[in-house]
């Protein structure tokens, strides 16, 4: 059995495996459609599975009754989203998924320079040297033609 303390991994490992098959399912996808418009639809089909989700597990809440600190931030998170589901499904339309995925994933480098600057955090010089990995990955397949 896990330790509950690593949940997480369980977690971020099924959330990359996910993220994979979207690449791939989203690649086929806007083929032969306006990426904007795919866009909308898989925002709705996703919201259509959360709401089932939240209201079958009990997990609704009044949104008036949260934070506006609270609101304020996934709105902000929300509109990141969006932004970065425009983007990609434009990318995956023009590039190849092989090359678009991991670019995208620069993000990884990018949530690390931004907790610092942001949140605090301090990473050890053993992260930052994968991150440098990482980055240099990037580069060879983002310059690869």
């Amino acid at each position: 059995m896990t330790h509950p303390s690593h949940l997480w991994l369980i977690w971020a490992v099924l959330s990359a495996c996910f993220a994979a098959l979207t690449a791939i399912f989203g690649k086929i996808g806007v083929q032969k459609i306006d990426p904007d418009f795919a866009t909308l639809l898989r925002t709705a089909m996703v919201l259509a599975v959360l709401l089932v989700l939240v209201l079958a597990t009990g997990k609704w809440r009044d949104p008036r009754q949260l934070s506006g600190h609270t609101i304020a931030f996934l709105s902000l998170s929300a509109l990141a989203t969006g932004a970065s589901w425009v983007c990609y499904f434009r990318a995956l339309q023009l590039g190849k998924a092989y090359q678009v995925a991991p670019i995208d994933k620069f993000s990884v480098v990018l949530v690390t320079v931004f907790a610092v600057a942001f949140l605090g955090e301090r990473p050890s010089s053993g992260d930052w040297i994968g991150l440098a990995l990482v980055t240099s990955g990037l580069l060879v397949l983002a310059m690869r033609r």
